[in-house]
């Protein structure tokens, strides 16, 4: 049992109604089962130790995903060395839910026990449901994600810059062929001789 055994009033009901609310938006991936209130149904084994997480992700049979959310009483030693430490160990991801004013604390007490949570999301309560915000994502989780989802999408290669196409070399124009000198016409009329003068008559003795 969580070393914070009694919450204020407000505070629980929060709580509880947050679990209801990420059990919805789990189901859509997962099968999400919840121990909510002081309800112990769906426990989980971690080492020689058996715990009650707020909700229990699983995919077919298998265990996908620890999720824990925490007020502002509960964000604190204890509950880190006493929960999130042993979370963080049962080699699925494990989400730590805890309110916008509880994140540094949160971060700073992860650090100093050693809990590595694969994502903490703040909240906020709204008056339809909570705003949620996811604050800090382990680097080596977001890469395993990936690899379950298969290769991240890399962005298409640049092209190379096309050439400006070189332009085509044309073939010189065929200059023109002189005109063939026209051929005389037979029938055109030759130019007629000058007709010698006639030799003048032998002068007789």
């Amino acid at each position: 049992m969580s070393p914070i055994f009694v919450r204020p009033v407000r505070e629980q009901l929060e709580h509880d109604r947050l679990i209801r609310f990420l059990q919805v938006r789990y189901k859509r991936k997962f099968e999400a089962a919840i121990n909510v209130g002081d309800e112990r149904v769906v426990p989980v084994k971690i080492g020689a130790g058996t715990f009650f997480p707020d909700l229990i992700l699983t995919a077919g049979k298998k265990l996908a995903g620890l999720v824990e959310v925490e007020t502002g009483e509960s964000v604190n030693n204890l509950e880190a060395m006493a929960q999130w430490t042993h979370f963080s160990r049962a080699r699925v991801p494990f989400h730590l839910y805890v309110p916008v004013s509880g994140f540094d604390a949160a971060r700073r007490l992860c650090d100093a026990n050693g809990a590595r949570p694969s994502e903490i999301w703040t909240y906020r309560p709204t008056h339809d449901g909570f705003d949620l915000v996811r604050s800090f994502q382990d680097a080596s989780s977001a890469r395993a994600a990936a690899n379950e989802n298969g290769p991240a999408a890399r962005p298409a290669a640049k092209s190379a810059a096309a050439k400006p196409a070189k332009p085509a070399k044309s073939k010189p124009e065929p200059k023109p062929k002189p005109d063939a000198k026209p051929k005389p016409d037979a029938k055109a009329k030759r130019p007629v001789a000058k007709a010698k003068p006639a030799a003048k008559p032998a002068r007789r003795k």
